[in-house]
């Protein structure tokens, strides 16, 4: 049996036990600590998933010897420091999305990660998830010929308070770092970098943005439609189009569970596909895999789509007329 790959929990939310429920079940990872500024939240947490040890701060976590790789699901806002700080302690990293709040933030920490030769993936769990390379694969082989353009949005109604992360500036807060992402980044996987990007947004006036409306044209005058909201709950669905047919992304798109291949608006094939879990085993497979290969990067998620995507979304938010809002 191969070696467990021991792993560290930094920031224990939502999304945190999410992670650590899919931890338990892949069977060459175990979760040797995690670490919250508050020790009881630790204790409460870590006995919940069986970790080894409890830390009321982060930086305890990142100097524990027997953590080889450390998942950091804090705010967005603290994703550069906290990543940082663990590699610099000599920790491999899987850092929730966005990466970075920034393209400056993301190449440094791909730099830091390639110095100190340690694994740097950002978390990007909708690439693992079966019917996402289902999509990649019928794309490929040219299914419904080659892609004319796509559409996909992603929105749900949220609470506007400023003091929570959504609406609050200070915490990276805003549909397109939160959610605008998902579109974006399927866009990247299936045409590649955009041209040329156009984008509108509506600013709150705690200074963030609760609508995305981004248009990307690429060679071949392909285009991307997307849209990312927290104003409203909405399909969160992805079409695919091509000279031939359609690619359906069924609701959730970025962990969907069912494909439909539609041709002259016919339904010729439904595809359902199931995930491990909540749909994190996937990704933390992945990631075992390239550690115990001795890998510093992933195949699917390089660090070069990292700084692609941060650099598309830097492009988004220069494209929005500073007069915008509400």
């Amino acid at each position: 049996m191969s070696k467990k790959i021991r792993w560290g929990i930094l920031g224990l939310g939502k999304i945190a036990n999410k992670f650590a429920s899919d931890l338990m079940q892949v069977e060459d990872a175990t979760l040797e600590a995690v670490g919250s500024r508050d020790i009881e939240k630790a204790i409460g947490f870590g006995k919940e998933y069986g970790a080894n040890k409890f830390y009321g701060s982060y930086e305890e976590l990142a100097k524990d010897p027997d953590v080889d790789i450390i998942y950091i699901a804090t705010t967005n806002n603290l994703h550069y420091e906290n990543t940082m700080m663990c590699l610099n302690n000599g920790k491999s990293v899987l850092c929730e999305k966005p990466l970075g709040l920034n393209s400056s933030e993301v190449i440094k920490m791909v730099q830091l990660a390639k110095s100190k030769n340690l694994f740097l993936m950002e978390a990007l769990w909708t690439r693992f998830i079966p019917a996402t390379i289902k999509v990649l694969e019928l794309v490929e082989k040219e299914v419904i010929g080659k892609i004319k353009f796509i559409r996909a949005d992603f929105g749900f109604k949220s609470d506007s308070d400023p003091n929570l992360r959504l609406y609050n500036k200070e915490l990276g807060g805003g549909s397109l770092l939160d959610i605008g992402i998902y579109p974006i980044y399927l866009s990247l996987l299936t045409l590649g970098k955009p041209n040329s990007i156009n984008s509108m947004a509506r600013i709150t006036h705690t200074g963030v943005d609760s609508y995305v409306g981004m248009m990307f044209n690429y060679q071949d005058d392909k285009k991307a439609f997307m849209e990312s909201t927290f104003e409203t709950d909405t399909g969160t669905e992805a079409f695919i189009y091509g000279e031939h047919g359609v690619i359906k992304m069924h609701r959730p798109f970025h962990h969907t569970k069912r494909l439909s291949i539609y041709s002259n608006n016919i339904p010729v094939q439904h595809i359902d596909m199931d995930y491990t879990g909540n749909g994190y085993y996937h990704e933390i497979v992945e990631v075992n895999n390239c550690i115990s290969n001795g890998q510093i990067e992933s195949a699917l998620v390089p660090h070069s789509l990292s700084t692609d995507l941060m650099s598309i979304m830097d492009q988004v938010r220069d494209s929005w007329d500073d007069t915008m809002g509400e």
